[in-house]
């Protein structure tokens, strides 16, 4: 039994190495900016994980008017599934409409990142009756993995006009068996006590969350940073002090990802000043400045996120995108 029991675990190791031997290159998912015709989902990639080549020409690769309420989406995250799936969530805005405009989220998978089933949450009409069809904001959704339930987690910052949820606080709930909608009423991820928003989740090879979280108010204002080892059990996070971001520029939208050749990449909007950018940390504690990118020309990525794929994915999307 002991040598059947250590070869699945040597197999399973041997897989998990053969995975991450193929990644060869990023896809980055973003939008461009708050006009209705940028807010849409846009591709770009890169070899180093720094430096991005958008495709398509820089238009966008799923038009926001086919998958949303409000035809627009922002925020857009993409994640690569245990079960052959790429799920993305998104925002269902437009700013033009008003901040406190948005009332729910977009839901979607794909087998190859071009072709995208979808469906909304409009939390209006799915959750009514409750405190939940008062939001005015759902914003900026990310999915991850629950290993224990074997489903996919969808969070999100959440704010009502009726006094329940009376600052940005991230919420989340488990996404149905076929991602077309979410299984119960959200529940609290985690309070900070003050408008929290753009939250992501990087789990390090010990097995240890670091979830990075904006934050703006009396207390410390930029991206701050929980770790913990339980999603599920907020009373036993470690909140660390200090703030991540290497600038003192106003940021937003903090993405994390694990670099090819080792180590982690930081990335954030600087909104106010019009550029993006990019540091590196090897141990998701320390951060050191890498480069910014200037949001013109082509390439103008606001708030997304970044996935590795192979030399095969990237091969297919540019064959289908830069014809």
């Amino acid at each position: 039994m002991k040598k059947y029991f250590l070869l699945s675990i040597m197999v399973a190791a041997c897989m998990a190495i053969n995975a991450k031997s193929q990644m060869k290159y990023y896809l980055f998912v973003y939008f461009t900016g708050n006009a209705p015709e940028q807010e849409q989902v846009c591709y770009a990639t890169s070899a180093d994980g720094f430096n991005y080549t958008p495709i398509n020409g820089g238009k966008p690769v799923i038009g926001s008017d086919t998958i949303a309420v409000s035809k627009g989406v922002r925020d857009p995250h993409i994640l690569r599934g245990k079960d052959g799936w790429f799920y993305m969530v998104a925002t269902d805005m437009r700013c033009s409409l008003g901040w406190d405009s948005n009332r729910g989220i977009v839901l979607m998978r794909s087998k190859d990142m071009i072709n995208w089933e979808h469906h909304t949450v409009n939390f209006t009409t799915r959750f009514s009756g409750s405190n939940f069809a008062n939001v005015t904001r759902v914003w900026a959704p990310q999915t991850i993995y629950d290993a224990k339930a074997g489903k996919y987690i969808v969070y999100f910052s959440l704010l009502t006009n009726d006094g329940t949820i009376p600052y940005d606080r991230v919420y989340w709930a488990y996404a149905n068996k076929d991602f077309s909608d979410l299984e119960s009423k959200p529940e609290v991820l985690y309070d900070y006590g003050q408008a929290s928003i753009d939250t992501d989740i990087a789990i390090d090879d010990s097995g240890t969350y670091h979830l990075y979280f904006k934050t703006e108010g009396a207390k410390k204002k930029g991206i701050r940073q929980y770790t913990f080892t339980d999603i599920h059990k907020f009373s036993e996070w470690k909140l660390l002090p200090g703030t991540f971001e290497q600038t003192k520029e106003d940021v937003e939208g903090v993405g994390l990802f694990p670099l090819i050749k080792g180590g982690w990449c930081m990335m954030y909007d600087c909104y106010r000043n019009h550029h993006y950018q990019f540091c590196k940390s090897k141990d998701l504690y320390n951060f050191e400045f890498v480069a910014n990118t200037e949001t013109k020309g082509a390439f103008t990525p606001r708030h997304g996120t970044v996935m590795q794929i192979t030399k095969k994915e990237y091969k297919r999307l540019i064959n289908r995108y830069n014809k």
